[in-house]
């Protein structure tokens, strides 16, 4: 095998091209891995569709949520099942050495700073690749399992930083691919959770996975939501203070709820991105010592941690993931623009 074959983006909002590109040469500090599957993201969509800017230029393979199998690379790892964390930090810097590694400045993101996983192959950095056990292979393929470099691990680091704790009350707002992994998440971790959402779908969907209880907001005003929350924390018997709020939604409409439902003692933690701005008081945070935090990705040392929790079955994924062809790349992505799935898609290689 001496090509790779990648599904590239051109230019702005164009169809994805199919090509083949020489095999580099990998260093000592990287490995190739030959990609099971590949997630697609609300951040591809933005890489896609919205102009945010790449930090590699055009043409680019996308694609961040990615496991796979070492073909090349150490000892230690060569014919090792992997994920490949979404962010990979160099180790040695300021922030890693202080245990922010997702916040590395040194970070190279897999279809952001080099070429994704919409493809056959992917040289990375072997540094931080996180071994999928073969006990973990018995009840789940490996591409079903590259939601974890993202979508699961992501909502698993906010939780911690959020400290969550048993009996608390963690509001999670929008509960899509992401999101509803939040959910879950909370409630694996002892709280009470209400799901807000304006999906039906998903909001049964977390109710049948254990969330505790769900708010439909579609054509509620603030008020009538906060009332409804209020009614609702009262039900499941939690304190009405220190609410842990998380906005997975990645809306405007979704931010502006999550901090209009910041009581006493509360923290707000903002996993959805839009380029949006919002016009909030800040000075509420103070008056009812708030926190506000952000997150961003997932340390890769968490990933153990995340990939536990399914190998335990303490996390289902199934349920909430589907699989297409990667040769459908460009269908799948109009698809996802368009809301017409309600899990989190996973593209599979069928060229190679």
């Amino acid at each position: 095998m001496s090509k790779i074959q990648q599904w590239q983006m051109t230019e702005l909002k164009s169809n994805f091209k199919l090509v083949e590109t020489d095999l580099p040469r990998i260093n000592e500090n990287e490995a190739l891995v030959k990609i099971a599957g590949c997630g697609v993201c609300h951040t591809d969509l933005s890489f896609w569709h919205d102009g945010v800017k790449t930090k590699k230029e055009m043409p680019l393979t996308l694609g961040h949520e990615i496991s796979g199998t070492v073909i090349e690379g150490p000892l230690h790892l060569k014919g090792k099942n992997v994920i490949i964390p979404a962010v990979l930090p160099c180790g040695e810097c300021e922030l890693c050495k202080k245990g922010r590694s997702n916040m590395c400045q040194n970070q190279l993101m897999p279809g952001n700073d080099f070429h994704g996983g919409f493809a056959s192959h992917i040289v990375v950095p072997h540094r931080y690749l996180c071994p999928v056990p073969d006990s973990l292979l018995k009840k789940y393929s490996l591409e079903q399992l590259s939601v974890i470099a993202d979508a699961i691990s992501t909502p698993y680091q906010v939780m911690k930083k959020s400290e969550l704790e048993k009996g608390d009350l963690a509001i999670v707002i929008g509960v899509g691919g992401v999101g509803v992994y939040g959910a879950l998440i909370a409630k694996i971790m002892g709280a009470k959770v209400l799901a807000i959402d304006i999906n039906d779908e998903k909001l049964n969907q977390a109710k049948q996975h254990g969330v505790d209880a769900t708010l439909n907001s579609k054509g509620l005003d603030t008020k009538e939501i906060k009332n409804k929350v209020r009614e609702i924390a009262k039900e499941l018997g939690v304190s009405k203070y220190g609410w842990k709020l998380f906005e997975f939604s990645g809306s405007t409409a979704g931010q502006d709820l999550a901090f209009n439902l910041i009581t006493y003692t509360s923290t707000l933690s903002i996993v959805g991105f839009t380029m949006n701005k919002l016009e909030v008081r800040l000075s509420n945070l103070m008056a009812f010592d708030a926190k506000l935090i952000g997150t961003w990705g997932c340390k890769p040392e968490l990933y153990p941690e995340v990939v536990g929790l399914i190998a335990d079955g303490k996390l289902e994924i199934k349920d909430f993931v589907q699989t297409f062809p990667m040769s459908k790349i460009n269908e799948v992505f109009k698809n996802t623009l368009d809301h017409k799935y309600d899990k989190r898609s996973v593209l599979v290689p069928d060229f190679n």
